[in-house]
């Protein structure tokens, strides 16, 4: 831990700040994952409801 002496002889412990970068925008191959895993999200949660609509319809 990073401890700084204040006047008096006091510790004081600071805490250990990130290092800082600028995001990158993303690549074509990302945009395209992008969209296939959410196409394939809303295919699932789509299929999970249409289970459950018919689960619920049987009787």
């Amino acid at each position: 831990m990073p401890y700084t002496t204040e006047e008096g002889g006091r510790l004081n412990n600071f805490a250990a700040e990130p290092k800082m970068y600028t995001a990158e925008p993303p690549t074509k191959a990302e945009k395209r994952n992008y969209l296939i895993f959410g196409t394939l999200g809303a295919l699932v949660i789509g299929g999970t409801i249409a289970v459950a609509v018919f689960a619920s319809n049987i009787s």
